[in-house]
């Protein structure tokens, strides 16, 4: 029985994700567990291109994402069990994040999904693949 389950979503294509956040909140429902919905926001930090925004970017670029992903949330599960859902903003690399939440959150599972790679992610390696080689939990990854 899982405690918490860790979803993790990009919200730049909301309908892209939809599957995947459905399949994470039946997991969690089966057993009866917090469910977790975090979309993660680039860091810019002391690279040159911060120079390029004002100070306050970065905290309207968190305010924005989080109420897209509370607006996904709400439209894909409705606003009652969406009333339930921790909506995480994190900042940085996707899936150094992604691992980061799952082991502060002592989450027993991640659901993620796995996108058509393309000719990049072949010589990187995509985000969920790397969440599925790191991860210190079980990950369960949606097509």
């Amino acid at each position: 029985m899982s405690k918490t389950v860790l979803c993790a979503v990009d919200i730049s294509n909301k309908t892209q994700d939809t599957n995947v956040l459905e399949q994470a909140a039946r997991l969690a429902e089966m057993d009866q567990a917090q469910l977790d919905v975090i979309t993660v926001v680039p860091d810019y930090g002391m690279s040159i291109v911060s120079g390029y925004f004002d100070e306050q970017h970065h905290e309207k670029l968190v305010d924005g994402t989080r109420k897209a992903l509370e607006e996904l949330v709400a439209g894909v599960l409705g606003k009652d069990k969406a009333a339930s859902v921790r909506h995480i903003v994190a900042t940085g690399n996707a899936y150094e994040e992604i691992l980061r939440t799952a082991d502060a959150d002592g989450a027993e599972l991640i659901v993620i999904g796995a996108h058509k790679p393309n000719f990049r992610d072949f010589l990187l390696g995509p985000n969920a693949a790397r969440v599925v080689r790191h991860s210190n939990c079980s990950v369960y990854v949606v097509r």
